[in-house]
């Protein structure tokens, strides 16, 4: 009974965190298999298991708090001590980056909301869709700044000292925080699976609508079918161009097996029937060529019907539609459909995003093997030089990370290498520092063997 009590607080936090859950999932995955089951209709060549299991990934990150929670619950008293001490400064961090970061965007984006007519609501739609990926962005910066605050109060309080000398090592020690780390790395993964990429991509779509401009899925789209010898050129498809909006501004041009114009479609606006699957033209004007007479244009009766084309308008879309705003299961998608209709475009910017959708949450647990040797100190000189190369270190290391990624997208470096380098090279680095700091050995202390006359 007395053991009950004891643990009653925590075990009410874990039911409580697990209903809280349980809500979440009852009242979003619902929505996410309706979302899935309209993606699956609207674009029939998607890689279907890989939607499929985006209500799964959506009830796995409901489920992650009470999982933290239930962790700590079993920890040690040494351990759960030093997760109370991260977790207040995590939250403060967060919290404070959010508020800065949501500042410098609203005063950036403040003239587009201006437009609306319902600013308010405007703006919560607007942050509240992107939600995603701004927590994806800010989760490694805050767990930098908490570890190298709380580590370096632990240190200065020498309870860092009071904990080795009661038998644990430094790994031991960091455990609870290294954890942390892990966690943040799921949460991360979870978000960069579908929801952060695509959110991204909605935000000028959101802009646009605020400010009555219309808003559109991509613009400026050439697709070429080296099958039929066509290439379609279309100005801007529209947000709901799946459920039946006409494509806006749409040229279509056929030659022949030397390689010659033969003729060439433009029309206003074009539709697709899904039912009978025939194109419709608005407004036609077509142009036939052939070799030593002048072209001929006719303007047939509006609208004109075409059956035997067997492109479709998410197929026609897949060259316009931005790497960095596609999900995996939209980038698995589009590598298959890119495989099955020979390259219609480079495939080099699909591929290393794909591999980066899953490198890139592993920048968490990386920032904590980085920051937490560093940040750790036992003498006298204070935690300023290990917090600044601490800094120092997640700097380059993003830096890296968007010049190699750059590289892979265009081609130069393999995708693999572009998204994985980075993670791996500093991994090693922080293992490295762990090693020295497990051992008492300062890496200050390595670098002046490199200047003996320093």
């Amino acid at each position: 009974m007395h053991l009950l009590r004891s643990h009653a607080p925590r075990l009410l936090l874990i039911l409580a965190l697990a209903a809280l859950g349980a809500g979440l999932c009852a009242r979003l995955i619902p929505m996410e298999s309706r979302a899935v089951e309209e993606q699956l209709l609207g674009f029939p060549d998607s890689d279907v298991q890989a939607h499929l299991a985006r209500p799964m990934v959506l009830a796995a990150l409901c489920a992650l708090p009470a999982l933290a929670c239930l962790l700590y619950a079993f920890g040690g008293t040494l351990d759960r001590y030093i997760t109370r001490q991260f977790l207040g400064i995590f939250g403060v961090c967060l919290a404070a980056l959010l508020l800065i970061w949501l500042l410098i965007d609203l005063s950036d984006k403040i003239g587009d909301f201006r437009n609306s007519q319902t600013v308010l609501r405007t703006v919560g739609t607007f942050y509240a869709t992107r939600a995603p990926a701004i927590v994806l962005l800010l989760l490694p910066y805050s767990l930098l700044l908490s570890l190298l605050y709380a580590l370096g109060k632990l240190s200065s309080n020498r309870e860092i000292i009071a904990m080795i000398q009661s038998g644990r090592g430094i790994l031991r020690i960091t455990l609870p925080l290294i954890l942390a780390g892990a966690f943040c790395t799921l949460l991360s993964l979870g978000l960069n699976y579908h929801w952060a990429p695509t959110a991204e991509g909605r935000q000028d779509e959101i802009l646009a609508e605020a400010s009555g401009k219309q808003a559109s899925e991509a613009t400026r789209v050439l697709y070429r079918n080296p099958e039929s010898r066509r290439l379609w050129m279309i100005g801007t498809f529209p947000p709901d161009y799946q459920k039946g909006r006409p494509l806006l501004n749409v040229e279509v041009t056929t030659t022949g097996t030397n390689q010659l114009l033969e003729s060439r479609l433009s029309a206003s606006r074009a539709r697709w029937n899904r039912e009978t699957r025939q194109w419709l033209f608005d407004d036609p004007v077509v142009g036939r060529f052939t070799p030593g007479n002048p072209p001929q244009f006719d303007k047939p009766e509006s609208p004109l019907i075409v059956d035997s084309w067997t492109e479709t308008p998410w197929q026609l879309i897949k060259p316009g539609l931005s790497a960095a705003y596609l999900g995996v299961p939209d980038l698995h998608g589009w590598l298959a459909a890119n495989a099955l209709h020979h390259q219609f475009a480079d495939p080099s910017p699909y591929l290393t995003q794909c591999h980066y959708r899953w490198a890139l949450p592993f920048t968490c647990l990386v920032t904590v093997l980085l920051a937490t040797p560093l940040a750790i100190h036992f003498s006298r000189r204070g935690p300023g030089g290990g917090i600044f190369l601490a800094v120092v270190l997640s700097a380059v290391m993003l830096l890296v990370s968007n010049i190699i990624l750059a590289f892979g997208e265009a081609g130069t470096l393999h995708p693999a290498i572009a998204a994985w380098l980075p993670n791996f090279s500093f991994a090693l680095l922080g293992l490295y520092l762990f090693r020295h700091r497990i051992s008492g050995r300062p890496f200050y202390r390595s670098i002046r063997k490199l200047f003996p006359n320093g």
